[in-house]
C-alpha cells in the first residue's frame, strides 16, 4: 500500500488489490480511515473518522485531485 501524499497527520494511499474499482484514494488518520472516489470527488466510506475531519480531508482531496488521479493511474492502471 504505497503512500502518495502526507499532509499533517493524514496519509493518502492505495491498496494494490482494488484494481476493479473506479479511481479512489484511502486516507489514514490517527483515529481511522476513509475512502474517496476521485472522479468526481465523493466520500465512498469511512471508519472512525469524525465528520469535521472528513470535511478537512475532502477539501484536501479536491485540492490535490489531479495529482491523486495521476498517481492512481500510474500505480493501478496498465
Amino acid at each position: 500500500m504505497p503512500t502518495v501524499l502526507r499532509i499533517g497527520s493524514f496519509r493518502f494511499h492505495f491498496y494494490s488489490d482494488e484494481k476493479n474499482e473506479p479511481p479512489h484514494i484511502h486516507v489514514a488518520t490517527p483515529d481511522g480511515e476513509c475512502k474517496f472516489w476521485l472522479l468526481p470527488v465523493k466520500l465512498a466510506g469511512s471508519k472512525n473518522v469524525a465528520p469535521h475531519v472528513i470535511r478537512q480531508i475532502e477539501k484536501l482531496v479536491f485540492e490535490h485531485q489531479q495529482f491523486l488521479t495521476d498517481k492512481y493511474n500510474d500505480f493501478l492502471k496498465p
